[in-house]
């Protein structure tokens, strides 16, 4: 069955993490984001303060990204990041993993990146970005272990700066790795309707994009038949 609009609207973390967002493009997303009952707003952490005064008191949270978008940070770097946003308002984490410490197979350099982030959470849930279109088939499935044996809130494609955002297989391959448990967020190149279904289909139950109006007007026209 496919997810009504209102199934896409709570999955969607509105997001806008372009380096020239303008304090009133991040107004207009909020704005949108309460309008439309999106899941979050997910934005760099500059933009948490504003965010969070913004969505204040509104079941919206606010997202900030961490590590972004290279994940090439010293762990305690991204810690720090993190307890800043936190302290900012952000209610949710979005961090970048090592992706050079993978592609070197340096899994504990992995695992102890992710694991400083997740301690300076402090229970705030923690979505981690593989950058699947530089990882391998197998890389993704070591990660996917990491992060299960770790317990994170979800684990998530892309950044949208990388070589490719999501696909239906990367989503598919993470969701059978990481079982019922875990979140999969599908992020990056989600443009329509029929992307967001598919992911969905998938496996995914979060949509990172900007596209989200277009996404739930679509689907709201499509079940009147418009």
């Amino acid at each position: 069955m496919n997810p009504t609009a209102n199934d896409l609207a709570a999955m969607i973390d509105h997001t806008l993490l372009k380096p020239d967002a303008t304090p009133a493009a991040i107004d207009a997303l909020c704005r949108e984001a309460l309008e439309h009952r999106f899941c979050s707003v997910c934005v760099n952490g500059a933009h948490v303060p504003r965010v969070a005064r913004l969505l204040t008191g509104s079941p919206v949270v606010t997202c900030a990204v961490v590590g972004f978008p290279l994940g090439a940070m010293h762990p305690e770097a991204k810690a720090a990041e993190t307890r800043q946003a936190i302290r900012d308002g952000a209610r949710e984490i979005d961090m970048v993993i090592a992706i050079g410490a993978a592609k070197a197979g340096d899994w504990t350099a992995v695992r102890d990146d992710i694991a400083a982030v997740l301690a300076a959470c402090a229970g705030v849930p923690l979505k981690v970005i593989f950058e699947t279109g530089l990882l391998t088939r197998e890389e993704i499935l070591r990660t996917c272990a990491i992060c299960v044996e770790l317990a994170v809130a979800f684990v998530k494609t892309s950044t949208g700066f990388g070589p490719r955002g999501a696909s239906v297989e990367d989503v598919a391959l993470m969701r059978g790795a990481v079982g019922p448990g875990i979140g999969v967020k599908a992020s990056g190149g989600i443009r329509d309707l029929a992307a967001a279904r598919a992911m969905v289909a998938a496996g995914a139950n979060r949509l990172g994009t900007s596209a989200g109006v277009a996404i739930v007007t679509a689907a709201k026209a499509a079940a009147t038949g418009g």
